[in-house]
């Protein structure tokens, strides 16, 4: 059987490096998109970085993108290179937008382009569960519609990108699939995501290198997985016989404050080291918001039986082992 190569952009992130090592296991051939000052920590951490085959060139440049996938013509496309910060969008918006948007553009193109001479590629874009903005109902389902008026930046950006997706798919017959993540936590996970954070400094304080943990709004309530789990969906979309979209979730939403809680009370830490920052309020906040993934359940056969307690407990072990 021919060995398949998949492009993964945004490889040294959290997502990126957890499904290579899926893919590798899988013997594919990976070719992962890199910037000059990326940190391939996560690779090595993974014990992977030497089984990949690094490209660098530029999302934004359309002749680049094209030329570099004439020239590797890869069997899938996953697509996680974006600005994927919620806060930092909101400073940035114009930056956000145009590379969630643009760059997702000049793949799409470039893969309808190398259609037209019979080589079809399977892509995937990961979407977001910040596009639903604030919901009456949950839990969230795939017949939701999106919030692009009470948002933010970020998400108005992978809205965008999303029925780009979709608009793509349908006018030329693509095989074009959107993973709708929601919040997906590892030791991989960048320093400025809540969890990580949470954990992180929590160990400090227990360390007695940090003397407060400062947050934002504890009664926002989330839907929170593991990536190493959720990475599998992705997998599995561009194993079907047709396209399509599907939420990813957990299936149930659990509060910040219960997540600082819990650390603590692992760690034996005085709650009265929980300081709240009014700075670290967003303008926009969702109070609750979680998602059904029977589709994914059903259709790809992906199932999740995690309970993010257990995911903590994964986490700060994962932590400890290698503070």
């Amino acid at each position: 059987m021919k060995q398949k190569i998949a492009l993964i952009t945004g490889i040294t992130g959290q997502d990126g490096a957890y499904l290579s090592e899926l893919l590798l296991n899988k013997n594919y051939k990976i070719y992962g998109l890199v910037r000059a000052q990326d940190d391939y920590f996560k690779l090595e951490y993974l014990k992977i970085k030497n089984e990949i085959n690094f490209l660098e060139f530029n999302l934004l440049d359309f002749e680049q993108v094209k030329n570099n996938i004439n020239t590797i013509k890869p069997d899938e496309i996953y697509n996680f290179a974006a600005q994927s910060s919620v806060g930092l969008s909101y400073l940035e918006p114009y930056n956000t937008i145009n590379f969630n948007f643009n760059s997702t553009l000049n793949l799409l193109e470039s893969i309808r382009l190398l259609s037209l001479s019979g080589k079809q590629i399977k892509f995937f874009q990961p979407s977001s569960s910040e596009m639903y903005g604030k919901q009456e109902n949950l839990p969230i389902n795939e017949s939701f519609k999106f919030n692009s008026l009470n948002n933010n930046p970020y998400a108005l950006s992978k809205i965008a990108a999303h029925e780009l997706c979709v608009l793509y798919r349908r006018l030329y017959n693509l095989f074009i699939s959107c993973g709708i993540m929601f919040n997906h936590e590892s030791y991989l996970r960048g320093d400025n995501f809540f969890v990580k954070k949470v954990i992180r400094e929590s160990l400090e304080i227990k360390a007695g290198k940090r003397d407060f943990l400062f947050v934002g709004n504890l009664n926002s309530k989330r839907d929170f997985g593991f990536a190493p789990e959720y990475v599998k969906a992705m997998s599995l979309m561009l194993q079907q016989d047709k396209p399509d979209d599907y939420i990813i979730a957990s299936g149930k939403s659990i509060s910040l404050q219960d997540i600082i809680y819990y650390v603590f009370d692992k760690l034996n830490i005085d709650k009265n080291k929980i300081k709240i920052d009014k700075s670290l309020l967003r303008p926009v906040e969702v109070s609750d918001s979680y998602g059904d993934y029977l589709k994914a359940k059903t259709v790809l056969g992906w199932d999740y039986n995690l309970s993010f307690y257990q995911v903590l407990d994964l986490l700060i072990k994962e932590e400890l082992q290698n503070s």
